[in-house]
């Protein structure tokens, strides 16, 4: 007899329907999965094996020749989370479940007691379920909160294959999981670190609240102690709150990559992500055998905070160009070539040289000219180039680190960052998949960013005087639009665009 039961596979951030099916005939024992399984879904036969026997059903060893086909075959199967499904269609397809399977999709990995443990990419499967009219989901108790986020979506949290099948035969019925409260995921967050603490620094809190305004790219270039690393651990402090769709979008990131804390139904923080110089480029990009989302996705709609930027690999650092570029990274394998959403906020920090002293007034440079240029040649100019704001940070004088007077409090700070995104959002509200200024295409430029015969002036005499790069040139524009929007300015205006071309004045 044979039997089907429903699951999903997940493809970079894409989940599809998978059709378990199980058959058995009489011979000598045999247990074969089908359909392109990886490893971790061939060793499910002796984890459904064990917790069939243990939830006190006959197991698969005495039941002769059992077949497994997880359709469609063409598209690769991997991880734990058939295990449940086989197991259900194996006591279908052996007639010691008699319960109407119906519209449902069942996904987690059994232990070998019969438990049901929690799996990864629980949230992309359950917004499948929902565009594929799938009336119920069936998932492992720590990830039923992550499930319950789609709406108009029935959601079984099980907690072993026993109770799960006292659910299905109408003996004892699990409580569906109750819809998330939106609100008390995203009440008011508390933040480490808040901007009227750093002494100082006021250019480049300006351009940190700039960056924030429309989603810019910032390297601060500075002595060492100078508060570089500081200045970037406040600016998720001046980010907009997450918007729903974004929340989503970072959750399915997390979710696939693994990362989700078990019991967390939606990330509310904008990400903050922070790789050692030492990283590697599949830590950054992703990859593995099957392609995973790395550093670079995790910090979507966050921050990616490079410390000791020309300290990194170079070939890892070339790795940034697509996604500052498109906001997407792909990432080819042999055996699949996917594609990750990498829409981040890049805060580089760097020394002028390696000793670190080339721009401070007090202390002497031990660095030869040779160097220094050495030093700052391990940033290539196309990458500089795709970093909107070149911002200074100096070493701080006694008498500024001394005061007693408490700065701007980042809260006033993301209120204005929060209307200028409001602003942004009007702007482009008829534009599919743009959100802020940065993510402007040329064709945008034209249209939203008008500029006057006085701004074209001095945008033609910024290009010819500092050599900029047609890149440069629009990104000017961007920054100058953002600024104006923090300006509550309709039009861009001669002070907002002289403030765009001094950030693009590399400072290192």
């Amino acid at each position: 007899m044979s039997s089907k039961v429903l699951s999903a596979a997940t493809l970079g951030l894409a989940s599809h329907l998978v059709e378990v099916e199980a058959d058995t005939h009489s011979g000598a024992h045999m247990f074969s999965i089908v359909g392109l399984p990886d490893a971790a879904v061939k060793e499910s036969r002796d984890r459904v094996d064990s917790a069939v026997k243990n939830s006190g059903f006959r197991p698969p060893h005495r039941c002769g020749h059992i077949t497994v086909n997880l359709a469609p075959a063409d598209i690769k199967k991997e991880g734990p989370l058939y295990d449940l499904p086989i197991a259900l269609g194996f006591l279908l397809a052996t007639k010691q479940l008699r319960a109407e399977i119906g519209n449902r999709l069942f996904v987690g990995e059994l232990s070998l007691n019969g438990g049901i443990r929690p799996v990864n990419g629980v949230l992309p499967i359950a917004i499948m379920a929902k565009e594929k009219n799938v009336s119920e989901i069936i998932v492992p108790e720590k990830n039923a909160k992550e499930a319950a986020i789609v709406e108009g979506l029935t959601v079984i949290p099980a907690g072993n294959l026993k109770e799960l099948i006292s659910h299905l035969t109408g003996e004892k019925k699990i409580k569906p999981e109750p819809p998330q409260n939106m609100a008390q995921i995203f009440e008011p967050q508390k933040y480490v670190a808040d901007m009227a603490y750093i002494k100082g620094q006021e250019y480049a809190k300006r351009a940190l609240e700039v960056a924030a305004a429309g989603g810019h790219n910032v390297l601060l270039s500075g002595p060492p102690g100078s508060g570089k690393t500081l200045l970037a651990r406040t600016f998720p402090s001046i980010m907009p709150p997450l918007t729903f769709p974004e929340a989503l979008e970072i959750t399915k990131i997390f979710s696939i990559a693994g990362k989700l804390t078990r019991g967390v139904s939606l990330i509310s923080e904008r990400p903050y992500r922070a790789p050692h110089h030492s990283a590697s480029a599949v830590s950054l990009v992703g990859g593995g055998t099957f392609p995973r989302p790395g550093e670079i996705s995790l910090s979507h709609r966050g921050v990616l905070f490079l410390d000791e930027f020309p300290e990194f690999s170079r070939a890892v650092l070339e790795n940034l160009r697509q996604p500052l570029e498109d906001g997407m990274i792909s990432v080819s394998r042999a055996q699949a070539t996917l594609s990750f959403p990498a829409r981040f906020t890049l805060i580089a920090a760097m020394n002028p040289c390696p000793c670190g002293n080339a721009t401070d007034p007090e202390k002497l440079c031990s660095c030869t000219p040779a160097g220094i240029v050495k030093y700052q040649r391990k940033i290539s100019g196309p990458i500089l180039d795709r970093i909107d704001i070149h911002a200074e940070v100096p070493r701080m004088k006694f008498e500024k680190l001394a005061e007693t007077k408490v700065g701007e409090e980042s809260a006033t700070v993301r209120e204005r960052v929060t209307k200028a995104r409001e602003r942004q959002q009007k702007r482009f509200k008829n534009v599919d998949g743009i959100i802020t200024n940065s993510e402007m295409q040329n064709q945008h430029i034209k249209k939203f960013c008008p500029l006057g015969e006085k701004e074209m002036a001095l945008l033609r005499q910024a290009v010819d005087s500092l050599h900029l790069s047609a890149r440069a040139f629009h990104r000017i524009i961007k920054i100058a639009r953002t600024i104006a929007d923090l300006a509550d300015s309709e039009n861009i205006e001669v002070p907002h665009l002289a403030e765009a071309i001094q950030y693009r004045q590399r400072q290192v």
